[in-house]
């Protein structure tokens, strides 16, 4: 079995999450015996069993796939998508449907829509997502499949949890992630929080707002960049207090994930995807006011060593073996 796999964004034009799921998923996969390849565009005699795709491959794609007798794995991010209210998703809805009856032709085939029907196994990190893909997308239900993303084997490694006076928030410094409004309510509620991360771009005017507010705030701000090594993020988050990640949205956050493995206590974004993750076993504050940010991270703060911990994430590992599991299924029909 060989599986070849594939993205829509090439990793020098955006780094992040992504990056570190496929990167880790084709070494797990490699650790179990299963080989992979990242598709060469270039060579037509590049020969594989399955496409796993990282985004949302044309229909077209996957009908030209189908005739060469290769089976196609859809693994799309749908975080924006489900972090819309309900109302919104609804008449979301009724556009594609009127849309894909009305226009159909080229213009429906670029959003991809029939590529969740056409494909062979969808993909999604949460149930959220799932669900997400079966409502908004019609995907059948027997084709999707909850693989999630796992954690490096670093941060299950027992070692002495020393919980100080920090609040930990490990992303990148963009609007998505809300950084600069999560350091606002930590001013406010003169609670100190360490940023770790790097700005997307190095002229990102957000990125840059937030450095500046960051460095006028040094008492209760903590910002030195991004931590590259491993062993030093795992200190990092067994001497927080808490990890705090307030994200407009998300798929399933790998800091999150790698946060709960180290047993930190959580506050995230009450979002679906954190909830359905979670549940009872972190806090929330909704994407509201800064004064109402504040008084939550105020008390998520003050109330930390008494929070429960979160439940254990998967290794990566585990995460390639569920993937060979389903593959193999693939391969047998």
């Amino acid at each position: 079995m060989k599986v070849l796999f594939d993205h829509t964004l090439p990793f020098l034009l955006g780094h992040g999450g992504a990056q570190i799921q496929i990167e880790q998923t084709k070494a797990a996969l490699e650790s179990i015996g299963v080989q992979v390849e990242f598709l060469r565009w270039w060579d037509e005699h590049q020969r594989g069993d399955i496409i796993h795709y990282f985004g949302r491959p044309w229909p077209l794609y996957v009908k030209m796939a189908r005739e060469k007798g290769i089976k196609v794995v859809l693994a799309d991010f749908l975080g924006s998508l489900g972090a819309r209210p309900t109302s919104t998703r609804r008449v979301q809805k009724v556009i594609k449907t009127a849309a894909e009856k009305m226009l159909g032709g080229e213009l429906t085939l670029r959003l991809g829509w029939e590529s969740f029907r056409l494909v062979d196994a969808c993909f999604a990190m949460t149930p959220w997502e799932a669900q997400l893909m079966r409502e908004m997308f019609d995907a059948p239900r027997q084709r999707v499949h909850c693989v999630p993303n796992g954690v490096e084997d670093v941060f299950f490694q027992g070692r002495e949890i020393r919980r100080g006076r920090w609040l930990v928030c490990t992303a990148t410094l963009t609007s998505v992630k809300r950084t600069l409004e999560l350091a606002e309510a930590a001013v406010a509620a003169q609670r100190p929080l360490w940023l770790i991360g790097r700005p997307f771009a190095p002229d990102d005017p957000y990125a840059q707002r937030c450095v500046q507010y960051v460095q006028k705030h040094s008492e209760w701000i903590r910002y030195e960049g991004p931590i590259h090594d491993r062993n030093q993020m795992v200190e990092a988050y067994h001497q927080a207090r808490g990890f705090v990640l307030l994200s407009a949205f998300e798929s399933l956050s790998l800091s999150a994930l790698e946060a709960a493995a180290c047993g930190c206590p959580l506050l995230l974004s009450d979002l679906p995807w954190a909830r359905c993750t979670f549940e009872d076993k972190a806090s929330y504050c909704p994407v509201g006011s800064r004064a109402q940010t504040a008084a939550i991270l105020r008390h998520f703060y003050d109330h930390a060593p008494e929070l429960p911990i979160p439940p254990r994430p998967l290794s990566w590992r585990q995460v390639g073996e569920r993937c060979r599991d389903i593959y193999k299924s693939l391969l047998k029909r």
